[in-house]
């Protein structure tokens, strides 16, 4: 049972601990060769709240293209590389940062 939009997500079921979830979409920046692999400079990526960037990458690794990411992508939240467990929340930019090399 879905119910009404707060702060930008929408309510949709309950976990089986009882805690609500909500649908949001999240905006991924894609630079370089992701930006090749994807066909787009940026994703619209649905997701259910709470979530972490681990779940936002597993998400991503199943749209066409994603089987290109390396095992850990680098990945900035507001311009922060951050780890894996790092919370995901509605008007974050998100970015997606290639492998580079240069010397």
């Amino acid at each position: 049972m879905r119910g009404v939009d707060v702060c930008g997500l929408e309510q949709a079921e309950r976990d089986v601990s009882g805690y609500l979830l909500y649908q949001m979409s999240i905006s991924v920046l894609l630079f370089a060769s992701y930006a090749d692999a994807f066909g787009a400079r940026q994703l619209e990526v649905p997701l259910e709240a709470p979530c972490q960037v681990a779940d936002l990458v597993r998400v991503i690794r199943t749209m066409p293209g994603g089987d290109r990411l390396p095992a850990a992508p680098l990945v900035a939240v507001n311009r922060i590389w951050v780890p894996e467990a790092t919370a995901v929340n509605v008007g974050d930019e998100i970015a997606l940062i290639p492998p580079v090399a240069g010397g």
